[in-house]
């Protein structure tokens, strides 16, 4: 299995683990735009959420395409190898491990990060309200992609390591396709899920198969570095 393939597998687990996480602070939102669609049948509304989701998506892509290409573009300029990318990768995996686990919640602290940008988004947001187009459903999903998660941002930093811009919009969009079910899901339906996900069992086998790979990516860049 080659490098992209894994880290692709390895994202969409983060995002499907880490999306109870989603749930809780996405849910609520998920939930409101529900109240704020015109009254419309199960079918339509479903199609809403999907392409809300399909707004979200590709305000990942976006970003994890600009860091992507930033990042070895940045290596490039300064004449480093692009090995240190692949062990900045790992480490940032690692840290995502040990979130999912519930070890260390270090990455709840990125979300202050973005509050800012947040800010300037959330007006544009509200005047697409209520979303009574598909049009409104996907341009409000595009500002939902802006909101601040520590799991996104710790995502990007990955893709800023991933060594290309394609690579780096294909890591944000595995990312966020693990986390379209829990977004979806309201009611009990969530709460089946996130008990699901909750299982010890569950989350830390995901969590020990991602650190798993991290050391395994993380080996291989030192001793290319060193040999």
């Amino acid at each position: 299995m080659s490098n992209l393939s894994a880290d692709l597998i390895a994202a969409l687990l983060i995002g499907l683990i880490g999306s109870s996480h989603c749930v809780v602070m996405c849910g609520g939102i998920a939930a409101a735009l529900q109240l704020a669609m015109p009254t419309l049948s199960s079918r339509r509304k479903l199609q809403q959420q999907l392409l809300l989701s399909l707004g979200r998506l590709t305000t990942y892509g976006v970003f994890g395409a600009l860091v992507g290409y930033f990042g070895v573009s940045a290596m490039q300029l300064a004449g480093t190898s692009l090995i240190w990318l692949r062990l900045l990768a790992g480490i940032l995996l690692l840290m995502m491990a040990l979130y999912i686990s519930r070890l260390w919640f270090g990455l709840l602290h990125l979300e202050r990060l973005g509050q800012n940008l947040w800010r300037n988004v959330q007006p544009l947001a509200n005047r697409l309200l209520p979303l009574d187009s598909f049009a409104k459903a996907y341009g409000y999903g595009l500002c939902w992609g802006a909101l601040p998660c520590g799991l996104v941002y710790s995502t990007l930093g990955w893709s800023l390591a991933s060594g290309s811009a394609a690579s780096g919009a294909l890591l944000m969009l595995a990312f966020g396709l693990g986390t379209v079910p829990a977004i979806l899901f309201t009611g009990s339906a969530a709460n089946k899920l996130i008990k699901l996900k909750n299982m010890p069992i569950f989350r830390y086998g995901t969590a020990v198969l991602l650190a798993i790979y991290a050391g395994y990516t993380i080996w291989l860049a030192v001793c290319r570095l060193v040999f």
